[in-house]
């Protein structure tokens, strides 16, 4: 009986895998359109304001500046102080509220036309098309092997890139140190070692985020994008495009040689597609990617026209109006979102009109409740711990309020104090037993300005006497 022989089994390795996919850079087609020109103020004026801003005076001084060594934020017409955080604070969540109810009433649209990172990087796009040319020029050169030209347009372009970087990371700097000294110094390299690294860091985030990152940063770094979906609703205005209308799509002009045939208004150019600067494609309905942009819709409505076809296939529209749904742009969340952003904006308003920059505290001898002169008299001392927040120096005046029986016997009555200046004023208050005892322990000290009678604090505290 033969022996069987076993066939011999070769086992396949297994297919490698990977997570990481390697990013394909996305060279965005260059569109026109009134969207684009809305994007286009909107760069335009903030970058514009974060440039200008530090250089602005007001009353002799750099009007935006946040001093971190003196603990001081100047503002304008403001001066705050960390005893004020409670406004950083408030102005924080007012931001917050703000951002939430545009989202709610407009989806991303923040991300599209104001976020620093969008501006940023499309500055960075039109100094790239300056110097390569539009997408189907930067796609060759990309792919071209090296030479003098590519070098050259390469050079040119992320010199431009270096100056905007630099220029970003020495504004910065620039509202924490007195830019009017530090432009001067860093040229002539006498800054500090702490100003070279910040600027340093600012040039290279800039030059990095907007010259490579670009969209990562929208797509991964951003959290406005994960949440964002939580304030979405049926009636949210986005980028949508009109499935309805436009499918099914056909490559090319939509003709066909039977009339029974018939094809959306889509001609598959992929134009939305190539403008959007994430790279996504909106014709596969909203993702976190949109940034609400409407680049696509420019590019949508310019070829619409040239076709003959009625704009709109791709336009900011909700989700109930291309379901033929009523829409309401008003609605309960949305005037919550108002009302609160209103009410916390007045009440925010008045209480920075009626912040009083002058900070009082008084306290007591620890050492002792009282005591008991040569001459019989019984004293209580305090110290008065003063500071002046406003912009210019004041001269104060400074009264005890109580019973009658008591005095203020030691302490400057009239004292200046510069601005910014901090003061430990001691004072000692009097009574003569002899005389009748107070009826009431509480003292206010008040503490007025003579330069601006509106700069007044008082602050509470208390006299012992012996029974």
């Amino acid at each position: 009986m033969t022996q069987r022989q076993r066939i011999p089994v070769q086992q396949e390795p297994a297919p490698a895998t990977t997570l990481y996919a390697r990013r394909e850079p996305i060279q965005v087609r260059h569109v026109r359109g009134i969207y684009q020109k809305l994007r286009d103020a909107g760069m335009g004026i903030s970058i514009f304001v974060y440039m200008i801003l530090p250089w602005v005076q007001y009353n002799g001084r750099q009007a935006m500046l946040f001093d971190l060594p003196q603990r001081r934020f100047d503002i304008f017409m403001f001066s705050f102080w960390p005893q004020d955080f409670m406004f950083l604070a408030w102005a924080l969540i007012l931001s917050a509220l703000a951002l939430f109810a545009l989202t709610v009433f407009a989806g991303r649209v923040y991300c599209g036309y104001l976020c620093p990172q969008t501006n940023w990087t499309r500055l960075f796009f039109t100094i790239e098309r300056w110097c390569e040319g539009d997408r189907l020029q930067r796609q060759n050169l990309a792919a071209a092997p090296w030479s003098l030209n590519k070098l050259f347009r390469r050079t040119v372009k992320h010199s431009g890139w270096l100056i905007v970087s630099l220029a970003t990371g020495l504004t910065f700097v620039g509202y924490f140190t007195p830019i009017r000294e530090l432009i001067p110094d860093f040229f002539t390299g006498q800054i500090g070692g702490w100003a070279w690294f910040w600027i340093g860091f600012f040039t290279l985030a800039t030059y990095g985020n907007a010259g490579f990152m670009r969209e990562q940063v929208c797509l991964y770094m951003c959290p406005y994008a994960r949440f964002q979906s939580v304030m979405f609703d049926a009636n949210t205005l986005i980028v949508s495009y009109d499935e309805e209308r436009g499918e099914p799509r056909r490559r090319g002009l939509r003709k066909t040689a039977d009339p029974g045939e018939a094809f959306g208004d889509c001609i598959d150019c992929n134009l939305c597609v190539q403008v959007c600067p994430t790279g996504i494609d909106i014709r596969e309905g909203l993702q976190v990617g949109c940034i609400t942009c409407a680049a696509c819709i420019d590019a949508c409505d310019e070829v619409m026209t040239r076709i003959d076809r009625p704009k709109g296939l791709i336009r900011y529209t909700t989700e109930n109006a291309l379901a033929g749904r009523l829409q309401k742009l008003l609605r309960p969340r949305l005037i919550a979102y108002g009302a609160v952003l209103g009410a916390l904006t007045l009440l925010f308003t008045w209480q920075l009109y009626q912040r009083v920059p002058l900070q009082l505290d008084a306290l007591r001898d620890r050492h002792e409740l009282y005591r008991q002169t040569s001459d019989g008299f019984i004293e209580n001392s305090y110290r008065l711990e003063l500071l002046n927040k406003s912009q210019r120096t004041q001269h104060y005046r400074l009264t005890l309020e109580g019973p009658d029986v008591l005095t203020l016997v030691a302490g400057p009555q009239i004292f200046p104090l510069a601005s910014g200046e901090h003061r430990s004023v001691p004072v000692t208050v009097r009574y003569d037993p002899y005389e009748e005892p107070p009826a009431d322990s509480r003292i206010w000290f008040r503490v007025q300005s003579l330069d601006d009678p509106r700069q007044e604090n008082r602050h509470e505290s208390r006299f012992i006497h012996p029974d």
